[in-house]
């Protein structure tokens, strides 16, 4: 019994006296570099709301070559509006807000390319 006893002892010395040591003073830490595209200290960062519009194609006709778009509440392009669609980034197509509108939906005729359900719509 005296063996495995003091067998243990020395291995929780061990264990204790790694965890003693606590961590380094704040006076020796070195600050991480400011990222790109951030302020330098001292400086306060403005941040400017998106005011474009930014919609999604809810449903499509391409035999009559027109689409059903739906945008956030708030935003709602005028009427003769033109507007790009975009599917992964990549600008597939040009629409043409043509109405009638009905509660976040609006129709649009497509003048160039192509649409297909879920493309983003914007106007830039």
């Amino acid at each position: 019994m005296r063996c495995v006893f003091y067998s243990w002892v020395p291995a929780g010395l061990l264990l204790l006296s790694g965890c003693a040591r606590g961590t380094p003073p704040a006076a020796h830490a070195v600050p991480a570099p400011a990222a790109a595209g951030q302020p330098a200290s001292g400086q306060k960062l403005i941040v400017t709301p998106d005011q474009g519009l930014d919609g999604r194609i809810a449903w499509v006709n391409s035999n009559l070559q027109f689409v059903v778009i739906t945008f956030p509440i708030g935003q709602m392009p005028a009427v003769d509006q033109r507007l790009n669609i975009y599917r992964h980034g990549l600008k597939v197509g040009e629409v043409r807000i043509t109405g009638p509108q009905n509660d976040d939906n609006i129709v649009g005729d497509i003048l160039a390319g192509e649409a297909a359900l879920g493309d983003s719509i914007r106007d830039r």
